[in-house]
C-alpha cells in the first residue's frame, strides 16, 4: 500500500490504559459483516489496542464477539438516510464523540461496505496519520473504467484545480483523521446538525487545504463500494453537485487566492473497455435536452460554450467529442450559477444531467479509440487547472460574459 502526502463496549469499556489508542468508527453493518470487520481490525493491528465504535456492539441482547485487543465503544446511529452510501454529518460528529470519549488519539472513519477492506489498507490507512506529519488520509480505490464517472468528471478536476489538492476521490468514504481533523470537520458537521441536516455532505479535502493541514492519499486497492439509493442520475448530479457547488461558494475566498499544484500520486492506468460503448442513449438525451432546455442553457453559459454545444448537437456519434475546456467552463458556469441562483437550482442541476452525459460519451468514445481512461481523466483535469482563471474572473465579475 502506497501513500503519497500533499500539502495544503458497553460490554467492554475502553479504561485510561486505552489513552492514545486508535479509534475506528464504523457505520451500521449487517449480521456477518461486523465479525468480518472485527477479525480484518484484528488482523490489520495484532499487536495494538483499538478502540471500534460501532452501534452493532451487542447483537441480539448478546455480548459480540471480538478479538481481545478490540474495544467495542457503542454509538447511536442517526436514522437511516438516503446518503449512507457517502459520510455525511452525522459521522463525523459521532467519530469525534466517540473519540473525547475514549481519549483517543488518531480516527479512522470507514464507510458502509468496510469489511471488504483488507488489514493491509486499514493499517495503511492508520500509518499515514499515526506516523507521519499528515492530518487527513483518503482512500484511493482501483475501480473499473467506467466507475466513478461523476466523481471523474466534476468532483475530482474541481477539487484539485480550486483547492490545489490531488486525492483522486475527494468524497471518499474510507478516511484517517488526526483529532485536530476530526474536531475540525465535527465542528462543520455542526453547523448543519443544528439545522436539522444530518445527511449533508462534508468535503474533508476542501476542509483540510482551507485550514493549511496536511493531506495524504492511500492506496487501499480494491473494494465494495456502496450504491446510492437515489437510482436515477439527476438525483445524484443534484445532491452531490449541490454540495460541491456550495462547498465552492462558501470557500471562494481561499480558493480565489490558492496557487499552485501537488506532486500527482502515481496512478495505475485502468485498462481499456473490452467493447465499444453503448453511447446512442445518452446522445439522444443530449440532443433532445438541447432543443428542450436550450433557453435554460442560456441563462448560464456564456455564446462561445453554447456555440461548442450547437457544434456536437450536429456531431456524429463515431467523432463526438467535448473538448476538455468546453466542459470545464460549463462546470464553472454551473457553480456561478448555483451562487447567484441565476434560475432555481434544483433545475440548474437538472439541466445540468445532459450536459454530463454528453461529457460521459465523449469520453468513451475516446477511451475506446485508444486514449488510457485515467491519462484522459487527468487531461481533463489540468484543463479545469488551466482554465481556473476564468472562473476567478466571472465569480468577481458575473456580468462580463453576459450576451
Amino acid at each position: 500500500m502506497a501513500s503519497t502526502p500533499t500539502q495544503t463496549d458497553a460490554a467492554n469499556q475502553p479504561t485510561a490504559t486505552s489513552t492514545g489508542s486508535l479509534l475506528v468508527s464504523l457505520p451500521p453493518l449487517p449480521n456477518g459483516a461486523l465479525d468480518t470487520m472485527l477479525l480484518n481490525l484484528a488482523g490489520a493491528f495484532p499487536s495494538r489496542t483499538v478502540l471500534v465504535a460501532t452501534p452493532m456492539a451487542t447483537q441480539n441482547g448478546e455480548a459480540h464477539a471480538k478479538p481481545d485487543n478490540i474495544h467495542l465503544v457503542p454509538y447511536t446511529p442517526a436514522a437511516t438516510s438516503t446518503t449512507s452510501w457517502v459520510l455525511t454529518a452525522a459521522d463525523f460528529l459521532n467519530n469525534f464523540t466517540a473519540a473525547q470519549q475514549s481519549h483517543a488519539s488518531a480516527c479512522l472513519l470507514l464507510g458502509a461496505e468496510c469489511q471488504s477492506l483488507s488489514p493491509e489498507a486499514i493499517r495503511s490507512l492508520a500509518a499515514s496519520i499515526t506516523t507521519s506529519s499528515a492530518d487527513l488520509a483518503v482512500a484511493h480505490y482501483n475501480l473499473g473504467s467506467r466507475e466513478g464517472l461523476v466523481n471523474s468528471a466534476i468532483l475530482y478536476p474541481v477539487t484539485r484545480a480550486l483547492f490545489c489538492v490531488r486525492p483522486r476521490y475527494p468524497l471518499a468514504i474510507d478516511l484517517g483523521l488526526s483529532l485536530r481533523m476530526a474536531e475540525r470537520l465535527a465542528a462543520v458537521a455542526q453547523k448543519f446538525i443544528s439545522i436539522n441536516q444530518t445527511d449533508a455532505l462534508l468535503w474533508p479535502a476542501a476542509e483540510a487545504a482551507s485550514a493549511n493541514y496536511m493531506i495524504a492519499e492511500v492506496d487501499v486497492g480494491a473494494r465494495m463500494l456502496p450504491q446510492p439509493a437515489a437510482a436515477d442520475l439527476n438525483s445524484l448530479l443534484a445532491q452531490v453537485g449541490g454540495s460541491l457547488f456550495s462547498e465552492v461558494d462558501a470557500k471562494a475566498a481561499f480558493w480565489q487566492r490558492a496557487r499552485g499544484t501537488q506532486p500527482a500520486h502515481p496512478f495505475t492506468l485502468s485498462a481499456l473497455p473490452a467493447e465499444g460503448p453503448d453511447i446512442a442513449p445518452m446522445l439522444d438525451a443530449f440532443r433532445l435536452a438541447y432543443t428542450n432546455l436550450h433557453e435554460i442553457w442560456s441563462l448560464v453559459l456564456p455564446p462561445n460554450s453554447l456555440l461548442g454545444l450547437k457544434r456536437l448537437s450536429i456531431t456524429p456519434a463515431d467523432s463526438f467529442h467535448m473538448p476538455d475546456n468546453l466542459w470545464a467552463r460549463i462546470v464553472y458556469d454551473f457553480a456561478l450559477a448555483y451562487r447567484l441562483r441565476t434560475i432555481n437550482r434544483g433545475h440548474l442541476l437538472g439541466a445540468l444531467t445532459p450536459l454530463y452525459l454528453a461529457w460521459v460519451a465523449s469520453h468513451l468514445v475516446l477511451t475506446s479509440s485508444g486514449t488510457p481512461p485515467e491519462k484522459h481523466i487527468q487531461d481533463l483535469a489540468a484543463a479545469f487547472e488551466t482554465d481556473k482563471p476564468y472562473l476567478v474572473s466571472r465569480w468577481r465579475w458575473p456580468d462580463r460574459f453576459n450576451p
